[in-house]
């Protein structure tokens, strides 16, 4: 899809975000929170809670992802930040860390039903490790997952193993039958 465009979320686009995401923000009222929390933490806090989390991540000047727009209109969603900045990865045996370097995070997608399986996915992974580059990172690091059945959208948020090969990224673990980790080196 030649025709999108990507946008660091800032303030001024929370609207988008807020219409990308619905009412329900995303998958089951996340709002892009479950890996910057642990445990009963997001568990208590999905819905309206995690939507202010993350507006006041974006309201601090914090830009927690990109999003993705056709001919003007919001349609897609990537996180991507230092990897520091997801308190779940922190503590993930199956998603421990595989050496010191540091390593921004490709951690979650939303993309609007009706631009779904139009290859999406891989250009905001191309517009991840872009903007990545662009704030002096090395390495992109994913977490998809990787199943033999189909699958609703909203349960493979973290993206699938074959949007991250297309896009480039290289498989350089597997602690976990279902959930490679999948990793970009910028040159």
């Amino acid at each position: 899809m030649s025709d999108l465009s990507f946008k660091p979320l800032k303030r001024n686009l929370w609207t988008d975000l807020e219409e990308l995401f619905g009412s329900h923000g995303a998958c089951g009222g996340c709002w892009c929170m479950h890996w910057k929390l642990r445990g009963k933490a997001y568990d208590e806090a999905k819905g309206y809670e995690t939507r202010q989390m993350h507006k006041s991540i974006v309201d601090s000047g914090t830009v927690s992802g990109l999003l993705a727009y056709l001919h003007g209109d919001v349609v897609g969603w990537v996180a991507v930040e230092p990897r520091s900045a997801y308190e779940r990865l922190a503590h993930s045996r199956t998603l421990k860390p595989l050496d010191d370097e540091p390593v921004w995070s490709v951690t979650c997608f939303f993309v609007g039903k009706k631009f779904r399986n139009q290859g999406i996915h891989v250009e905001l992974l191309n517009a991840a490790v872009n903007y990545v580059k662009s704030k002096g990172g090395r390495i992109v690091e994913g977490y998809p997952t990787e199943t033999n059945k189909e699958m609703p959208a909203p349960f493979a948020f973290t993206g699938t193993a074959s949007a991250f090969a297309k896009a480039g990224f290289k498989e350089v673990a597997r602690n976990s039958p279902t959930r490679p980790i999948f990793r970009f080196a910028i040159e």
